[in-house]
């Protein structure tokens, strides 16, 4: 049982440790502002600071071809060294963290004993993808160790987005967010891990968020941006979805199951919010359904809807984002992430929508131009209930990665990018959200704890990537971007999933990680002072 009271600016945690005071993060007033050609620190709330467990320069134990790095390809110099030119070596971008606490790792020292506690990571852009280990207890020459590059059949590993540890077949999951090339992987612990492309059983799609509930049936978040408007130019219409994945056997996702599609039930109109029902971009973007999923206290029905079973439907890869639209399932602003809400039973699963990330959309905050926070509770069955908690603005925008601080706190971090940084002058934030505040309210505020920076190597970047002029097309992007937030207490069984636990930060083994994507490729670790 757990249960949290608010008192005097402490949450009292009543878990199976005991009663407990834990102080939540204070806000930090601003976000840093983006200045050409200067980097900036990152700022965090009082009484927290950050170490960097692993840079993007450190060497991996084990190199092979390209891939001898944890955050560059070995294709270049990490900063340009000719003059005229900008060609540097591909920044393979850390993606999702998952932290385990695993015995009798093995990696390429046979005679090294790598700990008992790890960070697992694939890598989001660069020549391909490739999965690497963190082992937290090892030295420099150990710390970072490279899983895998290929999967089992040999070929090239796609590049990575989300990831989550899946207790039932002990396997990781890893999502590649590539519109209708895209799909998952899962991954044994070992060193080389075996990787086998899930795409003939969860189909293809633009996969980015994966969680799994307690019965091992998986929610995956797709992240594919929809057409702009021939009039709304600068908005694109909803084009991303919601899935479960129901296993037949959750100890080997190989052997099939049923994907569903969410759909939601439309208060404007008979049946579904889906995307057939609108005849192009810009009647979807400014549609009475768009306004109504953006707007505070309007309960939505729910249902999951099948789209691929495999034994009726076989292996072979499908799309499934096309499969969602003929099944009339019910599009979003590319949701990214989400979490099971702690000491829900899993029945509540809270996600984002990252919106266009362009200050100038046309959609504005009323149609969801920058993004927006769900809640679905989920009912007996397949039947459900959604509710918008937060409908994003120009200083929050953007949402992506996802963690729950307790129960009732979830912190969601900005991906705003370039574009938004310049036209706010803002880079990015991690944003603490009480999931008892009515937002719809002004004086009800979410905290920022995290004023993201921008390290010297993003900086370079960004000027880099606006200069004309020179010999060599840019590889990398800009700002950093913060990624892999991830709070756990790395415990690898089914009583350990991601909402299973009500978390208890920096107490009881819990510990708290991201990664600064771009730029260095730092990933930290948040402490407690």
């Amino acid at each position: 049982m757990s249960i949290s009271k608010t008192k005097r600016g402490f949450v009292y945690l009543l878990t199976a440790a005991g009663l407990h005071a834990q102080s939540l993060p204070t806000h930090v007033k601003s976000a840093n502002p983006k200045v050409v050609g200067a980097p900036a620190a990152d700022v965090l709330s009082p009484g927290l600071f950050e170490t960097v467990v692993a840079t993007g320069s450190m060497p991996l134990e084990n190199p092979t071809g390209i891939f001898k790095f944890y955050g560059y390809n070995d294709n270049g110099s990490f900063t340009p060294t000719k003059a005229g030119s900008k060609a540097e070596a591909n920044k393979t971008e850390p993606d999702k963290n998952t932290y385990l606490i695993l015995t009798g790792q093995k990696g390429a020292d046979a005679t090294y004993n790598y700990g008992t506690h790890f960070l697992f990571q694939g890598h989001e852009t660069g020549v391909s993808g490739y999965i690497t280990r963190i082992n937290l207890d090892a030295d420099g020459p150990h710390r970072v160790t490279l899983m895998a590059t290929t999967d089992v059949n040999g070929a090239a590993i796609q590049v990575i987005d989300g990831s989550t540890w899946y207790p039932f077949s002990q396997r990781l999951l890893f999502t590649v967010e590539n519109g209708s090339n895209g799909g998952a992987y899962q991954a044994t612990l070992d060193v080389p891990s075996k990787v086998d492309d899930l795409s003939g059983v969860f189909g293809r799609g633009g996969y980015e968020g994966i969680q799994s509930d307690g019965q091992g049936r998986l929610i995956i978040c797709e992240d594919v941006g929809g057409s702009a408007g021939t009039v709304n130019t600068l908005a694109k219409r909803p084009n991303s979805f919601i899935y479960r994945f129901v296993p037949y056997d959750t100890t080997d996702l190989l052997k099939g199951g049923k994907l569903q599609v969410l759909q939601v039930h439309s208060r404007a109109h008979a049946g579904a919010i889906s995307y057939n029902f609108y005849p192009d971009a810009d009647s979807a973007i400014l549609s009475q359904d768009v306004v109504d999923l953006h707007t505070y206290n309007q309960p939505f029905s729910t249902q999951w809807v099948t789209i691929h079973d495999t034994r009726l439907d076989g292996t072979a890869p499908f799309n499934a984002n096309a499969a969602a639209k003929a099944a009339d399932g019910t599009p979003f602003k590319r949701p990214e992430n989400g979490q099971f809400r702690p000491g829900t039973n899993f029945t509540e699963f809270i996600f984002d929508e990252t919106g266009d990330t362009n200050n100038n959309t046309q959609a504005g905050t009323t149609y969801g131009g920058f993004g927006s926070i769900y809640r679905l509770i989920m009912g007996a069955g397949d039947a459900g209930t959604l509710f918008l908690v937060y409908r994003g603005d120009a200083v929050h925008a953007g949402f992506d990665n996802v963690a729950f601080w307790d129960m009732d706190h979830v912190v969601f971090v900005e991906d705003a990018g370039d574009t938004l940084h310049t036209q706010r002058n803002a880079l990015d934030s991690a944003w603490m959200f009480d999931l008892r505040a009515d937002y719809s309210s002004a004086s009800a505020q979410p905290v920022r704890i995290l004023a993201q920076g921008r390290d010297s190597a993003a900086t370079l970047d960004a000027t880099l990537g606006t200069v004309t002029g020179f010999t060599d097309n840019f590889p990398n992007e800009g700002d950093n971007e913060i990624t892999g937030w991830h709070l756990s207490d790395g415990d690898p069984t089914a009583a350990g999933l991601l909402g299973a636990k009500v978390p208890t930060p920096f107490q009881n083994g819990w510990r708290l990680f991201y990664t600064q994507q771009h730029g260095d490729n730092n990933t930290w670790e948040i402490l407690s002072k």
